[in-house]
């Protein structure tokens, strides 16, 4: 795990997240609205997410997290901030709009309270916990966790609007 922050896109994995996210749009000319449902679909399309929530991964859990930031990214800051100048992309500064729908929040809602409450896989851990907790050795773990929940309190929340 490649990490240099708490959140999932402050992380290698979930700048893969943007990279599939990017190449997706490349194939668009103009496409100025995405919807929460399509990036979920093509996550799993990808191999980001799995196609159960049986199905426990980092990579996963990480995907979930990532899509759930760069939803709030939006919503909060009216773009995703992903292009490269030096290039002079414009793959995500084309983005007018990113909407959802109530079972796709529930869907990422759902993903990280399982996260959240530390539901195993069959090996009786959650990789993602596991790595951030390090036996209770790595000092940023309670604000990670708190990130989870605050992820989660702001999905809910976007779920009763």
């Amino acid at each position: 795990m490649g990490a240099w922050g708490i959140k999932a896109l402050e992380s290698d994995e979930g700048l893969d997240v943007v990279d599939v996210l990017r190449e997706y749009l490349e194939g668009f000319e103009d496409k100025k609205e995405i919807t929460l449902k399509e990036i979920i679909d093509l996550m799993i399309e990808e191999g980001m997410l799995g196609e159960t929530f049986e199905e426990i991964e980092f990579l996963y859990d990480n995907t979930a997290m990532a899509v759930s930031e760069l939803y709030f990214d939006f919503k909060e800051n009216g773009k995703l901030d992903y292009d490269d100048e030096e290039e002079d992309e414009t793959t995500f500064s084309k983005l007018e709009k990113f909407s959802s729908d109530k079972k796709s929040l529930k869907y990422l809602i759902d993903y990280l309270t399982n996260i959240y409450n530390k539901v195993p896989d069959e090996d009786g851990e959650r990789e993602i916990v596991e790595l951030w907790y390090e036996n209770g050795q790595n000092p940023n773990y309670e604000e990670w966790y708190n990130h989870l929940g605050s992820l989660i309190e702001k999905l809910k929340a976007k779920y009763k609007s």
